[in-house]
């Protein structure tokens, strides 16, 4: 039987990647990925994302987790480069929780600059 494994993994992984930040980028990818900076990992992010939209949209299952993974770790690397701890987005999630989703985006200003 397999252990069981939580959502406390991205916490683990983030840290993991945290301290990769000031590692030498050619032995370590986030490090390598980091010194790039955050439009890079902001990229990054994007390609990983449409490559799981072409697999749900396509609905393989197997590549989908692939690359499920493949957007959450890179995820993590642009929230190090922007200086976005977890715990910033789990308050988020929490202060948005019993909230309609309709609602929560209603809340919203349509321009970000106001």
């Amino acid at each position: 039987m397999s252990p069981k494994i939580s959502a406390d993994i991205l916490n683990q992984l983030y840290e993991t990647i945290l301290s990769r930040k000031n590692a030498d980028p050619n032995t370590s990818y986030s490090a390598k990925l980091l010194a790039k900076g955050s439009k890079k990992t902001a990229e990054k992010f994007g390609e990983e994302a449409v490559e799981c939209l072409i697999e749900c949209a396509t609905g393989n299952q197997k590549e989908l987790i692939t690359e499920s993974a493949d957007v959450l770790y890179h995820l993590l690397v642009m929230w190090v480069s922007a200086g976005v701890s977890p715990d910033d987005v789990w308050q988020e999630l929490h202060r948005r929780e019993g909230t309609s989703g309709i609602a929560e985006k209603a809340a919203r200003s349509s321009d970000p600059l106001k």
